[in-house]
């Protein structure tokens, strides 16, 4: 059996197997390049891309952001341009100065009785001003 050769670490990656590596389709990475400036390959005779160790590293990134940490593409735009998603990939447990934008699941983790409590107190209020 042909044992596959596995890359270096500091080597180039094409498109093809950066895609591969992510389990994203190609076109995903091209539609990040658009949307987060700090992502630019190298781009060679034929608009062949070539990622660098670092766009290959914030590629990933990008793609935890999104697709584990349950961000908007606006979020991660925030969290990039902030510098927040390099400190939070370092280190996760020190609280930073400047906290990152919450993910797009946020919302879920509130707690709906005390909404219900506080709700209901206002009716509450509202009616004692009323009479």
């Amino acid at each position: 059996m042909a044992e596959t050769l596995r890359k270096s670490d500091l080597a180039f990656r094409t498109i093809g197997e950066l895609a591969a590596d992510l389990g994203v389709p190609q076109h995903i990475l091209r539609y990040w390049e658009t949307r987060f400036p700090q992502l630019k390959p190298l781009q060679r005779a034929g608009n062949r891309r070539y990622y660098r160790p670092d766009d290959v590293a914030l590629a990933r990134r990008i793609h935890k952001l999104l697709n584990q940490d349950g961000y908007t593409i606006r979020g991660v735009q925030q969290l990039l341009k902030s510098g927040g998603a390099a400190a939070a990939e370092t280190d996760e447990a020190a609280p930073s100065a400047n906290p990152s934008p919450p993910p797009a699941d946020h919302a879920k983790s509130f707690p709906a009785a005390a909404l219900r409590t506080l709700r209901q107190a206002l009716a509450d209020a509202l009616e004692e001003t009323a009479l």
